[in-house]
């Protein structure tokens, strides 16, 4: 874990979150993943660039599934000091009068080229501190909205500190992946003026500040932008830093909107997806919101047996994940032998984890995402009936799902369970497993192994949606609405299908859900069961088409270009400590 090129990085990339290995819960989901692969793609492009979050000693949860299907959580405590380097300094941050002290883990995520990029993790676990304060690096999106406040407060703050007590002086951008890191701006201002009223800044001090950071909003959904009392934000920041609630006022009750904060103090703001930038500014009238799609990282998501044909048949597709364009050269026999070995690998697991027997000629579908109810998890158990009366005439059909809901999202929560109840109604007529405790490692197993991806989000709430893009790479294609990435990502019969109309019509549960089994009896299954070399060529359209677009290293590319700018332009040869 230390940087085998010396780096005084000019970017420092702020997360709540980030994805950085399958047995470290430092990530909730696709937030925090996305985050993990940027970082490796910024490694792999040798930008100057450090990271920032937080510990979370107690992970995101650990989940637990009843028979029922009924959710319940427990902690995911793991041990720092067997994966990080404590560093030899300290910092200082004052949260609601009192000074807490975090300490600095180091983590080295490193690139295909060999520079190792320094992700730094705050831990507040001192026995200098309070019991309070030391639990405020303990859970991920934990707590109440006191809790969850004081740790962006860390975050933000904090994070500038740990910055500057680590000697890194030189940040010329402040790239903020969603808004729980808005409060640096507070740092940065105070930096520059010396005082801590944000309302007493000149304009052009404002303005200084505003030139050094960029910020990426990840969720359409009005509900997902976090929004603190102004009361709350007074007695957490103090008097005269809880002023920055009059710079930012919430829509609703004249709060704190930590998006509208991000928004403020940004030179630079996009959305995840062309489809999202466009429902960015519909909430946030009069921000200009661009779009930067996401992408994964090729080399991360791509199973073993992929990999290996990826290595056989275009060589520098990990230096360039851009040459995927030329899977369309890949015999579909060798695609369709390496597609079946990693779906032996994944039922293999899903048997083991379910005591039942998993039918391997099947087309297998996969549906894996953060359970919420716009996700819509249930949506293909709208008829039953129909389904098994489908599996029965056009060809066996099973369903793998998997995901967790928030501790306090009751609609996810009832996903899940609805999800389960289906699966006991189609017993002996149609296989469906909900799989529990959904991590990386898991999801690298359904992204390769199962025949067709499941995406039918209600339209517009869909960022993005990277799952699918994972699937992409390992030759899956998607069965999706029109929202987030597969507005973009979606050739009819070339990369996948689409479900319903198109994105900009308003979702209806009644017509999606019967586009989706007549797409799947009519147009999939006759397919895959009867014109399979015609199934592989979609598979190979779905790697070659969007494998090679949707990666993380044209989305970092992408930022170096439109967000960091001359920041990003300097080259490996000149970073020196």
């Amino acid at each position: 874990m230390t940087s085998q090129i010396p780096l005084s990085p000019s970017i420092a990339y702020f997360s709540m979150e980030i994805g950085l290995e399958e047995s470290m819960p430092t990530y909730a989901g696709g937030l925090g993943v996305l985050a993990g692969d940027s970082l490796r793609a910024a490694a792999d492009l040798g930008l100057p660039l450090c990271a920032v979050t937080l510990l979370h000693r107690k992970g995101y949860f650990r989940q637990v599934l009843s028979k029922a299907g009924d959710q319940s959580e427990e902690a995911s405590d793991w041990r720092p000091e067997e994966r990080l380097q404590e560093l030899p300094v300290r910092l200082t941050v004052e949260i609601e009068g009192r000074e807490v002290t975090a300490r600095i883990w180091r983590y080295g995520v490193t690139g295909i080229s060999g520079l190792t990029l320094p992700v730094y993790l705050l831990d507040t676990s001192l026995d200098e501190n309070c019991a309070e304060d030391r639990a405020l690096t303990d859970s991920l999106y934990g707590g109440d909205s006191r809790y969850r406040f004081r740790q962006e407060v860390l975050l933000g703050i904090g994070g500038v500190a740990a910055l500057r007590a680590l000697g890194h002086r030189d940040i010329r951008t402040y790239h903020r992946n969603e808004a729980h890191s808005a409060l640096l701006a507070l740092a940065l201002l105070e930096e520059s003026t010396g005082r801590r009223d944000p309302t007493s800044a000149s304009l052009s001090q404002v303005q200084a500040v505003r030139d050094r950071c960029v910020f990426t909003v990840h969720t359409p959904v009005a509900a997902g932008h976090d929004e603190f009392p102004a009361e709350l934000a007074r007695e957490v920041l103090g008097e005269e830093r809880g002023e920055v609630a009059q710079m930012a006022p919430a829509r609703n009750d004249g709060g704190l909107d930590m998006t509208a904060l991000a928004l403020l103090f940004s030179r630079s703001t996009n959305g995840v997806s062309m489809r999202h930038a466009q429902v960015s500014r519909s909430l946030y009238p009069g921000h200009q919101v661009e779009a930067i799609t996401n992408g994964v990282q090729a080399t991360t998501w791509a199973c073993a047996q992929i990999a290996k044909l990826f290595d056989e048949r275009l060589h520098g597709w990990r230096q360039d994940n851009s040459f995927l364009r030329q899977a369309l050269g890949i015999p579909l026999e060798e695609l369709q032998q390496a597609h079946a070995a990693a779906k032996q690998e994944l039922l293999a697991e899903v048997d083991a984890r379910t005591g039942l027997s998993f039918d391997r000629p099947a087309l297998t579908i996969g549906f894996a995402r953060r359970a919420t109810g716009y996700k819509r998890a249930a949506l293909i158990f709208s008829d039953v009936e129909r389904l098994a009366r489908i599996s029965k005439r056009a060809g066996p059909v099973q369903l793998l799902f998997a995901g967790k809901a928030h501790a306090r999202d009751e609609s996810g929560k009832a996903a899940i369970k609805a999800v389960v109840q289906a699966a006991a109604a189609l017993e002996g007529r149609v296989n469906v497993a909900y799989l529990d405790e959904y991590d990386m490692a898991l999801a690298r197993l359904l992204v390769s192994g199962v025949d067709l991806w499941l995406n039918n989000p209600e339209k517009p709430l869909e960022a993005s949606g990277t799952s699918g893009m994972k699937a992409a790479i390992n030759g899956v294609p998607s069965l999706s609405t029109l929202d987030g990435w597969w507005v973009e990502g979606h050739i009819e019969g070339l990369t996948g299908w689409s479900i319903g109309d198109g994105p900009l019509q308003q979702s209806d549960p009644v017509k999606e859900a019967a586009s989706l089994y007549d797409k799947l009896e009519f147009t999939i299954m006759p397919l895959f069961y009867q014109r399979h070399r015609d199934y592989a060529e979609v598979m190979r359209g779905a790697m070659a088409y969007n494998g090679s677009y949707f990666n993380a290293q044209r989305m970092m590319s992408q930022y170096a270009a439109l967000a960091y700018g001359e920041t990003a332009r300097r080259t490996v040869g000149e970073i020196a400590e």
